[in-house]
């Protein structure tokens, strides 16, 4: 307890400290192109966007549309946690900064990295940003899925992409990819059912009700999904569908 008091007290200082070295919590600092906030604050807006963070990898990106492509496919070959969830996870970040790498290049072309160079004040890099994050999703989301947001929200129709306002965008594009993965599941799911009706005819055939057709079709989907290169050819279907070329 001893110890634990000096440093409860050089904690209790810093401030102080910090104060007296004049160090400055927020300045404003007037540019031709606009307002530039401080180091500080943008340091602490920064440590505030971390937190909604997941939310727009969830709803900005192809990580919804990946993520439950792969988690269907798990189900239909039957593996229960195998691969497990952080494996899963790990894939699909991974597969989701492929597929978004032109877009994030091209934000830090000509949004992030102007702005960082001092050439472009903030709020003109986050339209920029903006647009181009809008444009990926416009071009991912079904007309008749903005439509009905649109007419949920009493708007439209928008004469360009860039008038369409994100309360709208976003739920349709989510939308969008929800369909998309079920329907890409649904396909992957029809040669697994195969087999798994297949197996459960043979073994009642042969009166073998008392084995579990799951446990006897598992060899047989794991076989076929070796053979045809099934991760390979998912995860470049995958790929495709955001226009990044055909499968391997």
């Amino acid at each position: 307890m001893s110890r634990l008091l000096p440093l409860a007290a050089l904690i209790a200082l810093l401030p102080a400290l910090g104060h007296a070295q004049g160090i400055p919590a927020i300045t404003l600092t007037e540019t031709d192109g606009g307002q530039n906030w401080s180091l500080s604050l943008q340091i602490l807006a920064l440590m505030t966007a971390l937190t909604v963070l997941p939310s727009l990898l969830l709803g900005m990106t192809a990580f919804t549309r990946i993520i439950i492509v792969l988690s269907i496919l798990r189900q239909a070959l039957g593996t229960q946690q195998t691969p497990p969830n952080q494996v899963l996870i790990a894939l699909a970040l991974f597969l989701t900064f492929f597929v978004m790498q032109p877009v994030f290049v091209e934000i830090h072309d000509t949004a992030l990295g102007p702005m960082l160079d001092g050439t472009m004040s903030q709020p003109e890099a986050l339209e920029r940003g903006s647009r181009i994050i809008k444009a990926f999703m416009i071009e991912n989301t079904r007309q008749n899925d903005l439509a009905m947001f649109a007419d949920l929200a009493g708007d439209g129709p928008y004469a360009d992409t860039d008038a369409v306002p994100l309360r709208v965008l976003l739920p349709a594009f989510m939308t969008s990819e929800l369909k998309t993965a079920f329907q890409i599941g649904f396909l992957l799911f029809l040669p697994f059912l195969v087999i798994d009706i297949v197996i459960a005819s043979i073994l009642m055939a042969l009166g073998m009700m008392m084995v579990s057709p799951v446990l006897v079709a598992l060899p047989f989907k794991l076989l076929l999904f070796v053979l045809v290169d099934g991760w390979a050819l998912t995860v470049g279907s995958l790929a495709a569908g955001y226009g990044l070329g055909g499968p391997i």
